[in-house]
């Protein structure tokens, strides 16, 4: 059966705040007959980033982040739909992965499979993807309630599909895709970069959701972020991409964490209580609907 997958993704000051955006690329090419890549109006060397990749796959368009979409992190779901309405009209599926993200090899067969399996069944608009959420380092995971566990990365080329919020999920007209397990796993690295590197960054992503003040007043004028202040990690005991070994070996700085030390707040013990006895996470956030 004959089927033509695209991939998209949008990055700004990849370099400058040290995204794995070449990893995140890297990534899915495999699977993929195209790769979009949206760079915004930067001078940090994002677009030479993303050159130096040299795959005819991959095509890279110029963008300019609209300013005045600042409240709720609009600005994230305004680039993801640019660089969405960029993708071949052939398509079937389309792969959506995050500059800070990178799909486990491992995990190539079984999205490859699924797509084919759901080709025909025109019910199922997307697809979800299991996270692994690094923090600190590439030793340790979150596993507090406050990590989602799933998200749509996969969708049809349909353009009624948009990207909602600040760009964690899509809809269509407000209302939830309806989706099906992919088999998939992304590894999200965003919590994972020198702590200086990660207080600039900090400052900055803030600015898309919150006013100056605010990021005055909770982020701080410390040089460095402090990566203490989590309420549960967890050792990490599986392996990562292919694509991010480099970065693994190039760590220069020290993070660690003892496990055996929870600081979950009451609403978070009892969410994992729940779950443990009956098999479900109350009140966990889902902007999609499984079938």
């Amino acid at each position: 059966m004959n089927m033509f997958v695209s991939a998209f993704t949008f990055a700004k000051n990849a370099v400058l705040f040290d995204y794995p955006v070449k990893e995140a690329i890297l990534s899915v090419l495999p699977i993929c007959d195209e790769i979009i890549v949206l760079v915004g109006d930067c001078e940090d060397g994002t677009l030479e980033l993303v050159s130096s990749i040299n795959d005819p796959k991959i095509k890279i368009y110029r963008s300019i982040w609209n300013a005045t979409l600042r409240e709720g992190g609009k600005v994230l779901a305004d680039e993801t739909n640019k660089a969405f309405a960029y993708v071949d009209k052939r398509s079937d599926w389309v792969i959506y992965i995050q500059a800070d993200e990178c799909l486990h090899e491992n995990s190539h067969a079984a999205v490859l499979n699924t797509m084919r399996n759901c080709l025909q069944n025109q019910n199922i608009e997307g697809l979800l993807v299991d996270f692994v959420h690094f923090y600190g380092s590439y030793d340790y995971v979150g596993d507090s309630p406050r990590w989602y566990r799933k998200e749509i990365r996969i969708i049809r080329n349909n353009p009624k599909i948009e990207s909602y919020k600040d760009a964690q999920g899509f809809r269509i007209d407000g209302r939830k895709l309806r989706v099906n397990d992919s088999g998939g796993i992304y590894h999200h690295y965003g919590w994972v970069k020198h702590p200086n590197v990660q207080k600039l960054k900090q400052k900055e992503v803030n600015k898309l959701w919150h006013d100056d003040n605010w990021i005055e007043t909770h982020i701080g004028a410390a040089e460095a972020f402090d990566y203490g202040n989590i309420d549960s990690l967890k050792h990490f005991a599986g392996s990562h991409p292919q694509v991010i070994q480099q970065r693994i070996q190039r760590i220069n700085w020290h993070f660690d964490f003892d496990p055996t030390k929870r600081k979950l707040n009451f609403k978070y013990r009892l969410k994992l209580i729940v779950e443990k006895l009956f098999g479900f996470r109350p009140g966990e956030y889902k902007n999609y609907t499984k079938i």
